[in-house]
């Protein structure tokens, strides 16, 4: 009888860690996150969408990645959607940009509350990869799903987007870059 009972407390110590090990293997996951990006010129502002980026937020050790098709960028004007697929960021030979990186703060991702961070990574794009901390703002609600948004600047000389001289002034030399993006649990 002591032997039945040393098993099943064994047993349900086994099943409890395994419980327990499979919570923390958990990540946070989109494939619906939202990206934008803005254009601030005297002749014409260029604003785009995109509601196909995917990404995972790793809760216990915080790695972060993120992936959008450039081609998934939508503009008002599809002549101006052509150029920039074509002309700017030549999506055939460069289909994705990409960011890899680790929220620096110990923060607990599994706790619902607000979160202030960073994240250093790398951020590719026109398969140039740079060095990046951005900042960013996360939410975790009481059922556990995560909400995360930045705002950041791309310079388009640090990924080697060249702009033909004709339309330089129609475009900013940096574009300002919005993710918003909710996450669940899987």
């Amino acid at each position: 009888m002591v032997k039945q009972i040393i098993h099943i407390i064994l047993v349900s110590c086994l099943i409890l860690i395994r419980i327990e090990t499979q919570a923390q293997n958990k990540i946070y996951k989109t494939s619906t996150g939202k990206i934008s990006f803005y254009s601030e010129t005297p002749i014409e502002n260029i604003d785009a969408h995109s509601s196909a980026m995917s990404s995972a937020i790793n809760p216990t050790n915080r790695e972060a990645a993120a992936l959008v098709m450039i081609n998934s960028f939508k503009f008002k004007n599809s002549l101006m959607q052509e150029h920039f697929n074509e002309k700017y960021m030549e999506s055939d030979k460069y289909p994705k940009a990409t960011f890899s990186g680790v929220i620096n703060e110990n923060v607990d991702l599994m706790k619902p509350g607000n979160y202030n961070v960073t994240v250093t990574g790398k951020l590719t794009i026109h398969g140039v990869e740079q060095n990046r901390t951005i900042n960013a703002k996360i939410t975790v609600s009481e059922s556990l799903q995560l909400h995360l948004k930045a705002d950041f600047n791309v310079k388009l000389e640090d990924h080697k987007i060249k702009v033909p001289e004709i339309v330089f002034h129609k475009i900013a030399e940096v574009i300002a870059v919005k993710i918003d993006a909710d996450y669940n649990l899987k």
